[in-house]
C-alpha cells in the first residue's frame, strides 16, 4: 500500500526556517557549495539528531510498552544497539573534524512529537531512511578517500537500521533495488523541522524549501493533494497558468507529474495519479520544471510517501492515509 507519512510534516514548520544551522532564505533556494569539512559537519548534525531521538525514545517508552504495542523482544534491546551506533557515529565524526582542525557542531534542542511507541518506531523508519538518503547524496562530493570510506561504512550500518525498523513495522525491509539519494537542502528541509533551539559554532550553507503538506483522498485512492501549495507558491510569483510538476524521487528515478489547481478557494495542487515505478520511502517536491530537477527549480518540499512493497503493488499505486 501507499500512504502519506505525515508525522514529520505536521511538526512545527516554522522550526525549519529558525534552525540554528540553516542560513536564512533570501529568495529562491540555491544549490550549496560544499567541501569535506562541511559534509562532515552535515553528517554530524544528522547523527546528533538521531542519537537524541533514540535517547529520548528509550527514556520515554519502556520495554513493556514496546511489547504491548506489538514490538516483541528483543526489539527493545536492538533499539539500544541502534542508539549505541549513533553514539559512536557522533564521537567518530566529532573527532575526525577536530583532528582536521575544523570546529565540529554540537547537539542542539530537538522536538520529535511522538506520544507512543508506534509513533516512535514510525518516525524512526522515516529518520533512518532520510539518513541513508543523505549519505548517498553527499558521497559524490567527498574528496578525501578516508572520509569517503568512513561515510560508506556508516551508510551501510544506517541502511541495516532502516531495514530492521521497516521489517518491525511490517513493511518490506528492502522495497527498492536502489536507495534514494537526496541533496543537502532537501535533507535539511526535513531534518530542520526537528531542530527547535540551541546554538552552534557552525553555520552550514543550506537553505530550507517551503514546507509541503500532503492529503491522500479516501474516496479516490489514486490521487494526492498538496494542501495550500498553489496559494503558497503565489508568493514566489507562480501564476495560475505556470506549469508546476510534482517530482517523485524513488531509488534512482525522478518521476515528474504535472499538477492541477483544485476547484474552490483552498489553493491546493493535486496529482490525479501518482506515477508507477515508485517504491519504498519516496520523496516528492513541487518544481517549475519536468526536466531540470535542481534546487533552483523547486518551490516546495520535500514531503514523504511510503509506497507498496515491491511485488505487491498494482501497476498504478494508490494512496492510503493514516
Amino acid at each position: 500500500m501507499l500512504f502519506s507519512l505525515t508525522l514529520a510534516a505536521t511538526l512545527a514548520v516554522s522550526a525549519v526556517q529558525a534552525s540554528p544551522l540553516l542560513v536564512k532564505r533570501h529568495g529562491p533556494v540555491k544549490t550549496p557549495t560544499v567541501n569535506d569539512g562541511i559534509i562532515l559537519n552535515y553528517a554530524l548534525t544528522l547523527e546528533y539528531l538521531e542519537r537524541k531521538f533514540y535517547q529520548e525514545g528509550l527514556a520515554n517508552y519502556t520495554r513493556e510498552e514496546f511489547v504491548e504495542a506489538g514490538f516483541e523482544d528483543p526489539f527493545y534491546d536492538n533499539l539500544k544497539e541502534i542508539y549505541f551506533d549513533e553514539q559512536v557515529h557522533v564521537q567518530f565524526l566529532s573527532e575526525a573534524l577536530t583532528e582536521a582542525g575544523i570546529t565540529p557542531t554540537n547537539e542542539l534542542i530537538y522536538t520529535f512529537g511522538t506520544t507512543n511507541p508506534v509513533d516512535f518506531v514510525t518516525l524512526s523508519s522515516v529518520l533512518e531512511g532520510v539518513g541513508v538518503s543523505a549519505y548517498i547524496g553527499a558521497a559524490k562530493d567527498i574528496m578525501n578517500e578516508e572520509y569517503l570510506t568512513a561515510a560508506g561504512s556508516i551508510l551501510a550500518v544506517e541502511a541495516r537500521h532502516t531495514s530492521y525498523i521497516r521489517a518491525s513495522l511490517g513493511k518490506s525491509p528492502f522495497p527498492n533495488p536502489f536507495d534514494t539519494p537526496l541533496g543537502y537542502n532537501k535533507v535539511f528541509s526535513l531534518a530542520g523541522a526537528f531542530i527547535t533551539g540551541g546554538s552552534s559554532p557552525v553555520m552550514l550553507p543550506f537553505q530550507a524549501f517551503p514546507a509541503l503538506t500532503l492529503q491522500c483522498s479516501q474516496a479516490d485512492r489514486s490521487s494526492v493533494t498538496f494542501s495550500g501549495a498553489f496559494k503558497a507558491a503565489q508568493q514566489f510569483g507562480v501564476a495560475r497558468d505556470t506549469p508546476i510538476y510534482a517530482v517523485f524521487f524513488s531509488g534512482l528515478k525522478k518521476l515528474p507529474v504535472k499538477v492541477r489547481i483544485t476547484a474552490g478557494n483552498a489553493g491546493d495542487y493535486k496529482v490525479d495519479r501518482i506515477p508507477a515505478g515508485v517504491s519504498g520511502q519516496t520523496y516528492v517536491v513541487l518544481s517549475k520544471s519536468d526536466t531540470d530537477f535542481s534546487d533552483e527549480q523547486i518551490i516546495a518540499g520535500p514531503a514523504i510517501l511510503e509506497v507498496y512493497n515491491k511485488g505487491k503493488a498494482p501497476s498504478m499505486p494508490k494512496p492510503k492515509c493514516h
